[in-house]
């Protein structure tokens, strides 16, 4: 269907379940923004409360980006070795977040377990560059190879001079750190936010295409009402970098500019930046707030094919219903609605549709609607936080700011809408409600989003709400973060009890939560559904895994991977050709630049067609990035372990898949892009002095028919297919899940991360199922060089806790789970694999390369602060185990601060899965829980392979602890399950522990 056609069979409104009563509202207690009309907040709201021109007659001139804005890199203790290396959007992340900071002005102070959650979408001018860089040596290389065999091999100019030379041209102008691997990555942003202003909690990036604001503001709100963090930090953030991005949405028909008229940019730049604390926190802190979160409701459409945006007002409306029924307020007492503004005309009636039927019976002009975007344009990825940041100054200032003349941001009968043409008072409501707005979004990948804020009246101009009655269902203490008893687990101080002073909250929901009250419901009612009542909710409730896949090196399944497990060897050796070009790549024993000292790798071949049952064509399977199409096959494998048609899952999901969000396919289209730019540096070669500007044309000709075309930009599915969120997309819409993607990166814990995302969603209420995992593929030639060029690599194999240990192979693979909230699954009769009792997480906040035993402590801690066991009734860890000697001993260190209690009856056996398939990157986490699942359901603990010496500095009989290299019988615990826990530790001091015990279908 195209954004041109009528929804109407698919517009049906889908299930809105009961809630357990109104969540803690989430403070916001700082904001920054920087846009090219607007460098700050003082700057931002003049620009929304000024008169405006009407559209298309020119605002003057403005800055196109944000390129000119410097950073002093000093301030924030960035080494000037690590600077260069680093994306431009880090750089002015970490200023947004300075900014926030600097704007959070409560004498409480800032908290040291403060989450960082960063958002952005697409590539990263670094990530191209370092891509092309090493593309470009063989563009090089072909460059020499056609002079040798051209016309010119006689005029006396010699190609290897040549391809040297470009190649030290390509390295000037696109820059070459050893630290290039690190200062690409997306999620190295969160932890050098972390770093400059010592932060302590989680770190990690997120990206849902246009709705990657609100996934980040979700996550946040579900870690501070579970009491896991104590202030959350969201920074978002979209740049126009590159080519790739202008041409591929483009070719999606993305509305180009803030005129909604063609000849702009695809995309506008922006960032911004939100400090959040529970609103019972802010107010024993003092702090100054913005406005308060309600609620942040996700809901999803999914749509086999070609991914865009939702056409349905019944998806829409179901996100109203989901967040007014967790805020417990309702629609009419909401005074501005900040509409997504998307310009296309079916989703733009689609979003009329759902607000008028949400707003039904309201007073006339009751509702002042507007967009942020007809100011700032579609800042994409920022899109929402722009949204947020607009309406939380609006509630701040008391006053709804204008559309600009010539928006049409609403249904056009009025009713109860106005557009207002300049800035208005905000008059209080006749009976003393707080005033509120609700913040709309989409995304290209069919999900919806509802966000309300509610402004801050201080506790001492307000009454205390009144109690709920139990009766209707809405027990005042039923939800995480708003107990009336004891603090929650992972709250010593108490801060997640919920004091409930939140004027007019809650007195016009009756049973079954808001939804009764809410343009009359939402059809069918789902048992267990998100938010049910019915089920405990809690920072430490147990969620089953109910169903799993995997495929690494010589493991096409699950099964595969077990006996890998058991063999007795490892699944490293040289990598094929296609992958890695030895005469181009490899320098054995020597750093060199551009080139990789090992050749060895554990790569796993991409699947060339779909899975049986899914109905994908030939062309668009091929725009795939080659961890979509992992990703689908494991996902199918995961779903016929759990025994049940996909579809067949009730409620409403989520779909959290750990990657690099820069998936390569994305950097080698953009590469084919910048050929001009690579036939310039021909042009530039003192090398050609020799050849006239004829010949150089002829010649670069000839190269760019040589070099490997990487595929066509301009097509509907080219964004499909390197869009990181698009791996979590496609197994949601492909499989017909009511389930919302989103990509997440956390180094080489992004698959922990993931999981933790999942679990917090089922334990918030918000999902009643959730498919986790990871995936990554970096046996090819960018990373191998590029880890190369730090010595991250072993010059021989990953020899995990061994005395020779010198570095990490890489290994391909992906891993995947299937996951119910534990009481659900035996409601549902499901199998139960495993149970995931809990997942810890802290950053280093110290460097953004060398492990800390402090940092990884406070992560084992975190998870045991969630369960009601000790660390002495585990017994068996599933190491990150790296491979270096540091990193290793590192990590035992910190086990033995938590694990050496000196109460346990047997040693803590420990190993590695990587010592079989080397260090798969972002699916390194789901690798090691795939393997303690199957030990937990074999009953048999699992060896490490190659392991000749322990190594010296390992700490094991403080645990005490041992490293198995066969496989050993794994006792039943006395009167308790077997238990185990799995670690994943990342670049930028990320630390992620996960504690697992076995199912009740173990061996099923």
């Amino acid at each position: 269907m195209s954004d041109n056609e009528t929804p109407n069979e698919r517009d049906t409104v889908p299930a809105t379940p009961a809630a357990p009563g109104p969540a803690e509202p989430i403070a916001i207690v700082g904001m920054s923004a920087l846009y090219p009309r607007a460098r700050g907040l003082e700057e931002l709201w003049r620009l929304l409360v000024a008169g405006a021109p009407p559209s298309g007659t020119g605002a003057g001139p403005a800055p196109a980006g944000l390129g000119d804005i410097e950073v002093d890199v000093a301030r924030f203790g960035i080494p000037p070795a690590q600077a260069a290396s680093m994306a431009r959007l880090q750089l002015l992340m970490v200023e947004a977040a300075r900014q926030c900071l600097d704007d959070a002005t409560g004498p409480g102070g800032l908290p040291g377990r403060t989450d960082v959650v960063v958002g952005t979408c697409l590539g990263l001018d670094r990530q191209y560059a370092n891509a092309l860089r090493v593309d470009g040596a063989r563009y090089a290389r072909d460059l020499a190879e056609t002079l040798a065999e051209g016309p010119w091999r006689h005029t006396g100019t010699d190609p290897r001079d040549a391809e040297r030379e470009l190649n030290d041209v390509l390295a000037r102008r696109l820059g070459a750190s050893p630290h290039d691997r690190v200062g690409e990555m997306a999620s190295t942003i969160p932890a050098r936010i972390a770093s400059a202003f010592k932060l302590r909690g989680r770190t990690l990036a997120v990206e849902s295409a246009d709705a990657t604001s609100y996934w980040a503001l979700a996550h946040a709100v579900d870690s501070l009402r579970a009491g896991l963090t104590d202030a959350a930090l969201v920074v978002v953030g979209q740049r126009d970098e590159g080519r790739f991005a202008r041409r591929a949405l483009a070719a999606k028909g993305i509305a180009a500019g803030p005129d909604e008229a063609g000849g702009g940019p695809a995309l506008a730049e922006g960032l911004g930046a939100l400090l959040l604390k529970r609103r019972s926190t802010a107010r024993r802190d003092g702090d100054r707030v913005y406005a308060s979160v309600l609620d942040c409701a996700l809901r999803h459409e999914a749509r086999p094919g070609t991914f865009r945006y939702s056409l349905s007002a019944g998806h829409r409306r179901a996100a109203a219903e989901a967040a007014h029924r967790t805020a417990g307020v309702t629609p009419g007492s909401v005074g501005l609605v900040e509409c997504a503004g998307h310009g296309t005309a079916a989703v733009g009636r689609a979003e009329q549709d759902a607000i008028a039927a949400i707003h039904t019976g309201a007073a006339r002009d009751s509702v002042a609607l507007g967009s942020v975007r007809d100011r700032l344009g579609h800042t994409f990825a920022n899109a929402g936080l722009a949204g947020v940041t607009k309406a939380a100054l609006a509630l701040h200032h008391r006053t709804v700011p204008p559309a600009r003349a010539g928006t049409s941001a609403g249904p056009a009968d009025g009713g109860p809408f106005r557009v207002p043409r300049a800035a208005e008072p905000w008059r209080p409501s006749a009976d003393g409600t707080p005033r509120r707005a609700a913040v709309l979004g989409a995304s290209l990948t069919g999900t919806v989003c509802h966000v309300l804020l509610e402004e801050y009246v201080p506790a001492a101009a307000g009454a205390s709400e009144p109690p709920v009655d139990p009766a209707d269902g809405l027990s005042a203490g039923a939800s995480a973060g708003a107990t009336t008893g004891a603090p929650v687990a992972g709250s010593p101080t108490g801060e997640g009890e919920g004091e409930r002073e939140d004027e007019g909250r809650g007195a016009a929901v009756g049973r079954g939560g808001a939804g009764s009250s809410v343009g009359g419901g939402a059809g069918r009612s789902v048992h267990g559904g998100a938010g049910a009542a019915s089920s405990v909710r809690g920072a430490g409730e147990p969620v089953a895994i109910v169903g799993f896949g995997g495929r690494f090196a010589d493991s096409p399944d699950a099964e595969g991977f077990w006996r890998t497990m058991l063999s007795g060897r490892d699944r490293i050796g040289p990598l094929p050709p296609e992958s890695f070009d030895r005469d181009l790549y490899h320098a054995p024993g020597a750093l060199a630049r551009g080139r990789s000292y090992t050749d060895l790798g554990a790569p796993v071949p991409v699947p060339s067609a779909p899975p049986p049952g899914l109905r994908i064509p030939p062309h668009r399977y091929a725009a795939m990035d080659a961890a979509q199409r992992l990703g689908l096959h494991v996902a199918a494998e995961m779903f016929d372990r759990h025994g049940r048609p996909p579809h067949t899952l009730e409620g409403v999901g989520t779909v959290v898949v750990g990657s690099n969000l820069g998936l390569s396919r994305e950097r080698r289209l953009h590469t084919g892009l910048c050929l001009d730019d690579l036939e310039a540096d021909v042009r530039s070669l003192a090398a050609l002095g020799a050849l006239g500007p004829d010949e150089v044309e002829a010649l670069t000709k000839l190269v760019r028919d040589r070099f490997t075309d990487p595929g066509p930009v301009d097509l509907p599915t080219t964004w499909d297919g390197c869009v990181a969120s698009g791996i979590a997309a496609l197994i949601g819409n492909e499989h017909r899940l009511d389930a919302v993607p989103v990509a997440v990166e956390a180094a080489c814990a992004s698959s922990l991360a993931a999981l933790d995302v999942a679990v917090g969603r089922l334990r918030s209420g918000a999902a009643d199922y959730a498919v986790a995992g990871g995936v990554e593929l970096p046996c090819n030639a960018r990373d191998m060089v590029l880890c190369s060029a730090l010595g991250l690599l072993s010059h021989s194999r990953i020899t995990p806790f061994d005395a020779a240990a010198d570095g990490f192979t890489p290994g391909d693979g992906c891993a995947l789970f299937l996951l119910k909230r534990l009481a659900d699954a035996r409601r549902d009769g499901d199998p139960v694999f495993g149970v995931l009792r809990a997942v810890g997480a802290s950053n280093d906040a110290k460097s953004l390369i060398a492990p800390d035993v402090d940092g990884q402590t406070r992560a084992v801690r975190q998870a045991f602060a969630q369960v009601d066991f000790g660390p002495d009734e585990v017994d068996y860890l599933e190491a990150h185990g790296t491979g270096t000697r540091l990193g290793d001993r590192v990590e035992v260190a910190a086990a033995a601060q938590v694990y050496g209690t000196g109460r346990r009856s047997a040693p803590l056996h420990i190993g590695s899965a990587k010592s079989f398939l080397g260090h798969t990157f972002a699916a390194a986490g789901a690798a090691g829980l795939l393997r303690t699942l199957q030990a937990l359901r074999r009953a048999t603990l699992p060896p490490s392979v190659n392991l000749s010496e322990l190594s010296p500095d390992l700490a094991l009989a403080a645990v005490p602890a041992r490293v198995a290299t066969e496989a050993l019988p794994w006792p039943a615990g006395h009167d308790r399950p077997r238990r185990a826990a799995v670690s994943a530790f990342g670049t930028g001091g990320i630390n992620y522990h996960l504690l697992l015990e076995e199912g009740t279908d173990a061996t099923r």
